[in-house]
């Protein structure tokens, strides 16, 4: 199965926030309400210059995902 890069994930314990998973290297969740980041793996071996380059780059995309997909949804 092709995962997509991204995923849009809810939960009913947490309804105002609005969660995208990145699934391929870095694997991390952001919250986009306060762009809280949680790790799912081990990123140790990637220096912390590039690392901010890298998640400035997939918070933004993150951020696009989102807003398509919800375009997407209120044009239906």
């Amino acid at each position: 199965m092709k995962i997509p890069k991204f995923l849009i994930g809810d939960h009913t314990e947490h309804p105002d926030d609005i969660f995208v998973i990145h699934t391929e290297f870095p694997r991390f969740i952001i919250n986009l309400i306060d762009d809280e980041i949680t790790w799912q793996e081990d990123i140790g071996e990637i220096s912390q210059q590039d690392l901010e380059a890298e998640m400035a780059t997939l918070i933004k995309a993150s951020s696009k995902f989102y807003d398509e997909q919800v375009a997407f949804y209120d044009n239906e």
